[in-house]
């Protein structure tokens, strides 16, 4: 499972995400390994990165997907670049294993 690009914590999932604003519409497209190796969830949303606006789309997307509510996700970090952290909080096997099912979908 190295190649995940989320790890489990104690408050529940920590994930890598590339997102893409203005992608014209919202959705997952799969995990993608970047140059220095490591391994991010690709998502793409309509909302344009200003004032938060593509960090909420995000949210509410992952929310979406996951079928949780969007306020146990927070932002940990990259609020204004394109890899980004997010926390899920919840029971990490849980989380991990709907990660497992949206990022190999998208595959």
């Amino acid at each position: 499972m190295t190649d995940d690009p989320w790890r489990a914590t104690l408050d529940g999932v920590v994930i890598a995400c590339r997102l893409t604003p203005r992608g014209g519409r919202d959705s997952i497209d799969g995990v993608a390994r970047l140059a220095d190796g490591s391994s991010v969830l690709k998502a793409r949303v309509s909302a344009a990165p200003t004032d938060g606006n593509a960090n909420d789309a995000l949210t509410h997307l992952l929310a979406q997907e996951l079928r949780i509510p969007p306020r146990d996700i927070t932002l940990v970090s990259g609020a204004t670049s394109r890899i980004k952290r997010l926390l899920i909080k919840g029971d990490a096997h849980a989380v991990a294993a709907a990660l497992e099912r949206i990022g190999g979908a998208a595959k």
